[in-house]
């Protein structure tokens, strides 16, 4: 599909999603997210893809929402919701698990990495975005910013739940009330960047990452994995145990453990299968 307002690429098993409107720092329309939502629908359904990587194009990650649909909602007080049918989807979730119905939570949902290539700007629901990806390979330039108390709101887009388990409360306050800007070492400090790149590399380095796991890692592992991880920090401990013990049950009788075996012992690169989604 054409989109208008992000690319998608995929180069082998990488797929890339660029949020393309550099003149507005990337800042999201109601159809550039309907688009990354379609997109990534695309990923989940291409066996061949093992993950996506989310940038930004020029420099800027993603401003937040589009200022034209801020002043829009601000005038009628309530939200307002854009359809595009042509961009339907339902990317994920197989579960229907009810934690991951909303944007951006539904990331978490996805059957395959999402990582966020942060180029620059990065505020507002754009980090919302960012901070819902599995992991952040950060530019030393990049710049974040919650942008929520000065807009009159309060933590929005879920990251009230998601930012204090990734980086604590206390910090996580310290963004909130402040809204001042943290550059890219400071959030490698704090822990919300994974990887602090060297400058204008991150969404290379975040693509050689994929590439790394493709040719180590099963595919369903990694999706396990995932859902494991989002899952189980939902749940007591005990259960969250009792669940691992019955999938670690399923994947021991699974073809890919017996690759796994074989291709290390017989020192070749696995050939693990691949995610078919109907």
């Amino acid at each position: 599909m054409d989109y208008e307002e992000i690319i998608y690429q995929v180069d082998e098993s990488i797929a890339t999603i660029t949020i393309n409107r550099p003149e507005k720092l990337n800042a999201l329309t109601n159809l550039t997210q309907a688009e990354i939502r379609h997109a990534l629908d695309q990923s989940e359904r291409n066996p061949e893809v093992i993950g996506t990587v989310l940038t930004g194009a020029g420099r800027g990650f993603c401003a937040g929402v589009d200022m034209n649909s801020l002043t829009s909602i601000s005038e009628d007080g309530k939200r307002k919701g854009s359809r595009f049918k042509h961009l339907e989807a339902h990317p994920g979730n197989p579960d229907n698990d009810p934690n991951f119905n909303s944007s951006p939570t539904y990331f978490l949902g996805l059957r395959k990495p999402l990582i966020a290539a942060i180029n620059g700007a990065c505020a507002g629901l754009g980090f919302s975005y960012a901070t819902f990806c599995d992991i952040r390979f950060v530019d030393p330039t990049a710049k974040f910013v919650t942008s929520f108390g000065p807009r009159g709101l309060i933590a929005e887009h879920g990251t009230s739940w998601m930012l204090p388990r990734i980086i604590g409360p206390s910090n996580s306050l310290d963004l909130f009330w402040s809204s001042r800007h943290m550059l890219g070492e400071e959030a490698y400090r704090i822990g919300y960047a994974n990887r602090l790149c060297a400058e204008g590399n991150c969404l290379s380095e975040a693509q050689d990452y994929l590439r790394e796991i493709a040719g180590t890692s099963a595919p369903v592992s990694i999706m396990m994995m995932k859902k494991q991880v989002y899952r189980h920090l939902m749940q007591e401990l005990g259960d969250a145990m009792d669940e691992s013990t019955r999938w670690m049950d399923e994947s021991l009788a699974r073809d890919d453990f017996k690759e796994g075996v074989a291709s290390f012992v017989q020192k070749r690169p696995p050939n693990f299968a691949k995610i078919e989604v109907d």
